[in-house]
């Protein structure tokens, strides 16, 4: 065990947690029962091969989903912690009672316009993935598994995962048709946008660097105007083709900021040097220092 060796109770049960935890598996739910399997589609990871192993089996989707989740759990487990795992089991457990309950008949959704199948079956697939994360588990394994294959394989977790799906597509294809399991694959895209989207939000944290003859002022604008915190590096500016030999020291200022945030900021930089060079990056993950302030109106 490397994380967590202890269960945390009141983190597994809190009203955060179980809030987020049953709205993900009602969305999921939802999703399956009211787009995916009337309509003979799939989704990505685990839960489309528990659609495939259901239809070829005639068995009810409650087992393959609980059965290919265990080796999941069990890594999750060992890589993450002990709470995980047990807010993912119950997570898992809650979603194969949900897909056993009898689905009403005017929650079944068939429309002759398969994209819009394939569209709003992976945004509520998305919502509900991207609501048990925030709550602290998963509903599929598939990302966990491909990061422990990783190490094993050499593979990168994108290209495994990347792996599993596309032949989960091509079963697919022979299964159900070419046609449904490219709209499947509509529906996988779609969910993935919007589970990353759930997940950072508008949260989602941008490193805005800018390089400008006006640096002082530029560093007024972030921190008096906006009240960001800067980093500041000392660099040189120049070496254009034109004129290689012309370069002049300057102050490299960087900050963090939310996607919100990223068009103001750099209008009001662009503004008060049209000629600034502006860069943005995308990051993964901010920790420590000062991030979040209110922004003066």
């Amino acid at each position: 065990m490397t994380h967590n060796d202890s269960i945390d109770w009141q983190r597994i049960f809190s009203l955060h947690s179980m809030l987020f935890t049953i709205g993900g598996v009602l969305c999921l739910a939802f999703a399956l029962k009211a787009f995916l399997l009337p309509n003979e589609f799939i989704d990505g990871g685990v839960t489309g091969m528990s659609i495939l192993v259901s239809k070829y089996k005639k068995i009810p989707i409650s087992i393959p989903l609980i059965i290919l989740n265990i080796p999941f759990v069990l890594i999750g487990y060992k890589k993450i912690g002990k709470s995980f795992a047990i807010q993912t089991c119950f997570a898992i457990l809650l979603l194969a009672i949900a897909m056993h309950i009898d689905t009403p008949d005017f929650m079944l959704i068939k429309l002759d316009a398969l994209i819009l199948i394939a569209l709003f079956g992976g945004f509520f697939i998305g919502l509900g993935i991207g609501l048990a994360i925030k709550g602290g588990c998963v509903l599929d394994g598939l990302e966990v598994i491909a990061d422990y294959t990783h190490k094993k394989s050499g593979f990168s977790t994108g290209e495994i995962v990347m792996l599993v799906n596309t032949a989960l597509f091509i079963i697919a294809a022979s299964y159900f048709g070419l046609e449904k399991a490219m709209y499947s694959i509509i529906t996988y895209f779609t969910a993935m946008k919007i589970s990353d989207y759930v997940v950072d939000g508008f949260e989602e944290y941008t490193a805005l660097t800018v390089i400008s003859a006006r640096h002082e002022t530029i560093k007024s604008i972030i921190v008096n105007d906006f009240n960001k915190a800067i980093s500041v590096y000392k660099g040189e500016r120049g070496y254009l083709p034109s004129s290689f030999q012309i370069k002049n020291d300057c102050d490299i200022v960087m900050t963090i900021v939310t996607r919100l945030e990223i068009h103001r900021m750099r209008n009001a930089i662009l503004e008060e040097d049209p000629h600034a060079f502006v860069f943005i990056q995308s990051i993964k993950e901010v920790t420590g220092g000062v991030i979040k302030q209110k922004i003066k109106h």
